[in-house]
């Protein structure tokens, strides 16, 4: 029997070795030097062969399994240590989402700012001008029109000052376009220079200010990017007003070959489109853009009762590389723990198994062989029909008693499935004298 006073702190030793960091090389090279050595012993000296179950027992049970079972453990420990790891990575992320979302939320104050205040400054500078001229106007009303002006246009500097500091500083298009809707949009970038035509198909009655002004400004900002990128080239804007839905599409076509002039290089690295996703996005529609036949397509459906924008989930976001690396190595690390000692335990059981089978052959007494011993034959006449070793079991008789008396016991059958499997034919010898012979069973 294997002892538990030192089977326990043999089993603690290896789970603690499994849990030092390190790699499983060296320590597999060792645990197959250790079953190398035991092989060879019990190969070389077969009288130990009883022991082997033992040396099994210590060797899968006392060392292999628990020192995998430990290096699992480290395993997940390392996951949740990587998890902790992506958890405090996400929040930093969080935290600079929030800072970009406060800083989008300013420059489209800016906008605003610019688009409204500025538009309503110059006006007022441009009224205090007119005011200034009237006719029949008294001196001290064309100072304070003067003034007035000076004060608007003071203002007007002052804003711009003010929207430096609030927004990002990009550079301009080379050309105008703005207006105030699609139509005065299209006239202001044809009358820049750009060749652009303007369709709309259905009525747009229905569609709602959030929405009208999405398709104004996916509209402003691709008209913006063809005059960057490609100012000669021919624009077309379609716009398509369902019951449910408004699609707008602008494409440009491929700019002819220039002549002499450096291509354009592209300007604000995208970010103007971006801006559109993140606002089509809100209105719970879809949006496009890339290459086309040579040219560049941005497509936006945009529906006309906003909807919430679908809400990503944990699990459908892809895991990052390190995360799907510490979950491979976890289940790496669980199937050697678990099949690496079970492969081995059952390939050194069946060639222990198959080593005593055929020790058990060699200790087999042939039935005719044994009826034709007799009592009283020399010990050198029952060698001859004796095998070349006995067997390993003894059955639990009383042995006979008397001087000089000595038992040697030899198997029936090696057939582990025969009934006669473990009974053994007795044979007792006094001075080299056969002196009994029976069949004991176990």
């Amino acid at each position: 029997m294997v002892s538990a006073w030192w089977l326990t702190p043999a089993v603690v030793t290896a789970f603690l070795a499994g849990r030092r960091p390190g790699r499983t090389g060296p320590t597999g090279l060792a645990l197959v030097a250790v079953l190398s050595a035991g092989v060879a012993v019990f190969s070389v000296v077969p009288g130990w062969l009883p022991l082997a179950s033992r040396f099994l027992i210590v060797f899968v049970a006392a060392t292999m399994t628990p020192w995998f079972a430990g290096r699992f453990w480290r395993q997940c420990q390392e996951l949740t240590r990587a998890g902790w790891e992506r958890a405090e990575q996400a929040q930093h992320e969080q935290h600079l989402i929030a800072e970009q979302a406060r800083l989008r939320e300013r420059a489209r104050i800016a906008q605003d700012m610019h688009d409204l205040l500025g538009h309503d400054l110059s006006l007022i500078a441009l009224s205090a001008g007119a005011l200034k001229l009237a006719p029949g106007l008294e001196d001290h009303h064309r100072e304070a029109a003067a003034d007035l002006r000076a004060r608007a246009a003071a203002a007007v500097d002052h804003l711009g000052e003010v929207i430096g500091v609030l927004r990002e500083q990009t550079e301009s298009a080379p050309v105008d376009v703005d207006g105030p809707d699609l139509a005065s949009l299209t006239a202001a970038a044809s009358a820049s220079g750009l060749a652009v035509t303007l369709r709309i198909d259905g009525p747009a009655g229905n569609l709602p200010p959030m929405a009208e002004r999405a398709v104004h400004r996916i509209a402003q900002e691709a008209l913006t990017n063809v005059a960057k990128h490609a100012p000669a080239a021919t624009a077309t804007i379609s716009v398509t007003h369902a019951a449910t839905e408004t699609t707008i599409v602008v494409e440009n076509g491929p700019p002819p070959p220039p002549v002499d002039v450096p291509a354009p290089r592209p300007h604000g690295g995208g970010r103007g489109l971006l801006g559109l996703t993140e606002r089509v996005r809100v209105l719970g529609g879809t949006i496009e853009y890339g290459p086309h036949h040579g040219g560049f397509t941005v497509t936006a459906r945009i529906p006309h009762t906003p909807t919430p924008p679908p809400v990503t989930s944990r699990t459908d976001r892809a895991l990052p590389q390190e995360h799907r690396r510490a979950r491979r190595q976890v289940g790496r690390s669980l199937v050697l723990a678990v099949m690496i000692p079970l492969i081995t335990g059952g390939l050194l059981s069946g060639a222990l198994a198959a080593w005593e089978t055929l020790s058990a052959t060699q200790a087999v007494l042939d039935p005719g062989d044994y009826t034709r011993l007799r009592i009283g034959q020399d010990r050198a006449e029952v060698e001859r029909v004796l095998p070349r070793r006995q067997t390993r079991h003894r059955p639990l008789t009383t042995e006979p008693t008397g001087d000089g008396v000595r038992c040697e016991y030899y198997a029936m059958t090696a057939d582990r499935f025969d009934d006669h499997s473990g009974d053994a034919y007795r044979l007792c010898f006094r001075d080299n004298v056969l002196v009994s012979r029976d069949p004991v069973t176990s």
